[in-house]
């Protein structure tokens, strides 16, 4: 399961990037562009942190960056929506994908310090 995380989180960075490749020249998408690129391969750089974790503990933290990271992506695509800046359904399938990666780590959360309080 690590190794698909790890290529599903590695792939939006690739897929946000060359989205972002798109954007029109603006003062303001180049801004949106800066941001979005640091917190979507933040996403992957940190999951695969993660994965190196020396405890339980350790992962969970690492955890909680990465899904402060999708969030935070999640929130620049939809400025770009809402501003209308920049349309595109890709938008949409990478909000989605965003959403599963966002879901499964909570949820990896969750169960981790389910664990941990046993």
């Amino acid at each position: 399961m690590q190794e698909i995380i790890k290529r599903r989180t590695k792939q939006i960075g690739i897929d946000v990037i060359l989205l972002v490749n798109e954007f029109p020249n603006s003062v303001a998408t180049r801004a949106i562009a800066n941001q979005i690129v640091r917190s979507v391969t933040s996403v992957g750089a940190n999951y695969r942190a993660a994965c190196r974790a020396k405890s339980t503990a350790d992962f969970i933290n690492k955890l909680k960056i990465v899904e402060e990271e999708a969030d935070e992506t999640i929130y620049w695509l939809e400025i770009l929506e809402e501003t209308k800046l920049y349309q595109s359904s890709k938008i949409f399938e990478l909000k989605n994908e965003l959403n599963e990666i966002l879901s499964i780590v909570v949820s990896s959360i969750k169960t981790l310090r389910n664990k941990q309080s046993k």
